[in-house]
């Protein structure tokens, strides 16, 4: 058998918990709807920019800068390569006669064909 107390013990924290959730999103809603239905003025007032005294001029004397001296790469010998052995020449080999391909009987032009009654 059910505990009655068991029930409503659990039962009624989550009721509760409900009713708070709902009441918190109607408020919501209501302030959603009056920001909805506000009127904005139209003309928006701006502020006056404020105005900044002008930077001070910096004469700073140029840098110079030394020229720096060019390196001089080293020429490089060309290396001597060996020779390549030369391949022996292959003799020469006799010409083939071309093959000739089968021909095909040629089908006679009047061919006899079945004709259906019923397509």
């Amino acid at each position: 058998m059910v505990n009655l107390s068991a029930v409503t013990s659990i039962m009624l924290p989550v009721l509760l918990l409900i009713t708070l959730s709902s009441m918190s999103f109607n408020t919501d809603m209501v302030a959603a709807r009056h920001l909805l239905e506000t009127s904005l003025p139209h003309e928006i007032p701006t502020l006056p920019k404020p105005e900044l005294p002008p930077l001070p001029k910096l004469d700073l004397p140029k840098p110079e800068l030394h020229e720096l001296p060019k390196p001089t790469l080293p020429e490089l010998p060309k290396p001597e390569l060996p020779k390549i052995p030369e391949l022996p020449s292959f003799p020469h080999l006799p010409d083939l006669p071309k093959p000739t391909l089968p021909t095909f009987p040629s089908l006679p032009k009047d061919i006899p064909t079945h004709s259906n009654p019923n397509p």
